[in-house]
């Protein structure tokens, strides 16, 4: 897809879809990356990730689940997870 050509040539992933995408990155695309979805958590309960064949709107909620994992034996190894639950539009029942 080309700059100029419109996002509703994206795929769009909706609830009740399963999807998983994996990248190999340099730091630098993946701080950038960072930043960018960092900016959205500030932003609001939403989010949107997108690559050129798909688009991911997310409506998240709290609390937000940060995993940090360091294996530091042989070839050491950092991993950073995190985990956002979906945001539910229900309401607490009335109490009369």
């Amino acid at each position: 897809m080309t700059a100029d050509e419109p996002d509703s040539e994206r795929t769009v992933i909706r609830t009740g879809r399963s999807f998983e995408q994996a990248y190999r990155l340099d730091a630098n695309e993946l701080g950038a990356f960072l930043i960018s979805l960092g900016e959205q958590l500030q932003a609001g309960d939403e989010l949107t990730i997108s690559d050129d064949e798909w688009e991911l709107p997310f409506a998240f909620g709290e609390p937000i689940e940060l995993e940090i994992d360091f294996d530091g034996v042989g070839d050491p190894e950092l991993e950073i997870e995190l985990e956002l639950p979906g945001r539910t539009d229900e309401t607490a029942p009335r109490v009369e």
